[in-house]
């Protein structure tokens, strides 16, 4: 198992998301595409997979894409930017980044993660 199944609590698949949303499959890969999301091929059967926190009543977490983003800049690929979000660090309120994210909490989010280009 990877650094990266071990730290995210869940996953989600993109026809169970597509399920989930109420959205075309089309949708989701486009979501995919655009990096409003990001997945990590997981299991014996490779299968493409989302972390369940990435996403709010089925589409994309707002506040994910700009953090991406300059997570992307930074020089992250995705697994890693899936990593950085769900690394444990007891310095931020909810103990995780994306757990900083989905409480609102995205400047000092994407402000350290600006930090990681330098």
């Amino acid at each position: 198992m990877s650094a990266v199944e071990e730290l995210v609590p869940g996953w989600v698949t993109v026809p169970d998301l597509a399920e989930a949303g109420g959205v075309p499959l089309s949708t989701v890969r486009t979501w995919l595409q655009e990096r409003l999301l990001l997945a990590v091929r997981r299991g014996e059967r490779t299968v493409v997979s989302i972390p369940e926190t990435f996403v709010q009543e089925g589409a994309p977490l707002e506040a994910l894409r700009g953090t991406l983003s300059v997570l992307h800049d930074s020089g992250l690929g995705d697994a890693e930017a899936i990593e950085w979000l769900h690394t444990p660090d007891d310095s931020l309120r909810t103990g995780t980044p994306i757990g900083d994210l989905r409480a609102g909490h995205k400047t000092e989010i994407r402000r350290r993660a600006q930090e990681l280009a330098f």
